[in-house]
């Protein structure tokens, strides 16, 4: 079992910037994916921004230019750096943990994935 910490949600005003993070602990095996997604009600989620142990990063169209994902092995950590934000960001945001081949594909099949337990972005206009 892996469990993900996360943090760094809240409000903020369109235009303006947030920072994430999620931290893995328990059984985290050394090459895997990590990143996030988020969901709107009534939505699917959807790929934010995933980043490999590899150093690999995928972005979903709609982030960028204006997100960028990093990651700290040593300490099992992913952040992503959204800027420019608009209110279409506002939504729930989930870190995702699974292999490097999976991880970008959590939106088909979730449970491929382990999943924390969100965290509120709300972008006001």
């Amino acid at each position: 079992q892996v469990q993900l910490a996360e943090s760094g949600g809240g409000v903020v005003q369109a235009g303006g910037s947030l920072r994430l993070s999620c931290v893995a602990s328990g059984n985290v095996y050394d090459i895997h994916g990590m990143g996030w997604y988020r969901q709107i009600p009534g939505n699917q989620r959807e790929l934010v921004a995933t980043i490999t142990t590899g150093g690999t990063t995928n972005y979903g169209d709609s982030v960028k230019g204006r997100f960028t994902i990093s990651r700290d092995n040593a300490k099992n950590t992913v952040d992503p750096q959204m800027s420019s934000l608009k209110p279409e960001d506002s939504g729930v945001y989930f870190c995702a943990f699974a292999g490097p081949g999976t991880v970008t594909l959590l939106s088909r099949d979730p449970s491929e994935g382990y999943w924390g337990q969100g965290t509120q972005v709300t972008v006001s206009s």
